[in-house]
């Protein structure tokens, strides 16, 4: 039986196949040079080698000749540098119509939870054709998510928040692995990616174990931890308006503005004194140690969620 031989994994993401030609591209256009300087190398060897009779005294010098060869090279490694900016900014720029999974690192397994509160441990089932955004977290150290058949990696660091988008391609199972050594048993951090149709997607989400969704459990956090005491309506402490946060612009008491992301929410909870909205005094206390990752990006999910719907098996809430 012959074994069929690939340079390269499978291309199993858009971007993919992107990455793969930018690659070509930069080794063939690395190789092109190499061979025109060892050609050259070789050839002025031969020429002026010790005993030939090669004139070595003349002296010439053309001033086109010289900008060309270092222009030429310039451009071309300029466009390759723009063209790999392009696909790199493109596996960071989040899509409206991205599906969104949350996934936390710790020794030594990948934790995912999807939107309707699935999870799964050592597994991420995604949709065949449709943008994918993760949010990575650690746990623990850091830890480097790597998908070799979506030419994807990122690392989750302890204390902030990451993402990653792409687009699964095709139908499949995909090896997963940690690429930052973590500790112990790095070697032993794998997990696979299962790419399904869009149909079977579905399937599979709706089976899932009944639970609350990610917003609602987000929802019984965000009263359980106390925050609804300030951040409603009508209560007596005066605090922000969290309703639909993520994605607004957010003004903040030194003059700076943001846009309100994952992170922005996060050191708000952990780090209040951090980026202090303009208006409000920072009396919020923090509850660094108190939550718990995963705890943390169901109450971010809430948030998002409040802007236009409530989250499933939730009360009405202002927050």
């Amino acid at each position: 039986m012959n074994a069929e031989f690939h340079l390269l994994p499978a291309d199993a993401s858009l971007n993919a196949i992107q990455l793969d030609r930018l690659a070509l591209c930069l080794l063939l256009l690395t190789g092109l040079v190499a061979l025109v300087l060892l050609a050259l190398l070789t050839g002025f060897a031969a020429r002026y080698r010790a005993g030939s009779d090669a004139a070595r005294n003349a002296r010439s010098r053309n001033t086109a000749v010289e900008i060309a060869w270092t222009v030429t090279p310039l451009l071309l490694f300029l466009g390759l540098y723009a063209w790999g900016a392009i696909d790199y900014i493109a596996l960071y720029r989040p899509d409206p119509a991205a599906m969104q999974v949350f996934v936390v690192a710790k020794q030594w397994m990948w934790e995912a939870e999807h939107r309707n509160g699935r999870r799964e441990i050592g597994e991420l089932h995604l949709p065949q054709g449709r943008p994918v955004r993760l949010v990575l977290a650690s746990q623990d150290v850091i830890h480097s998510f790597f998908v070799p058949a979506f030419r994807v990696k990122q690392d989750a660091v302890p204390g902030r928040y990451t993402s990653l988008s792409f687009t699964p391609s095709q139908a499949g199972v995909y090896h997963l692995f940690c690429a930052e050594y973590c500790g112990t048993d790095h070697a032993q951090m794998m997990g696979r990616v299962v790419v399904l149709p869009p149909a079977d997607f579905a399937r599979w989400l709706a089976e899932g174990p009944t639970q609350p969704g990610l917003a609602a459990r987000g929802f019984a956090l965000y009263r359980q931890y106390g925050c609804s005491g300030c951040h409603d309506a009508g209560s007596v402490t005066r605090a922000p308006d969290l309703t639909g946060l993520l994605g607004r612009r957010v003004h903040l008491q030194d003059g700076r503005e943001l846009i309100a992301d994952e992170a922005y929410v996060r050191d708000s909870i952990l780090l209040p004194r951090k980026d202090v909205v303009a208006g409000y005094a920072p009396v919020m206390p923090s509850f660094a140690g108190q939550i718990s990752e995963e705890d943390l990006l169901a109450i971010i999910e809430y948030i998002r969620e409040s802007g236009h719907e409530q989250p499933t098996n939730a009360s009405p809430v202002r927050p």
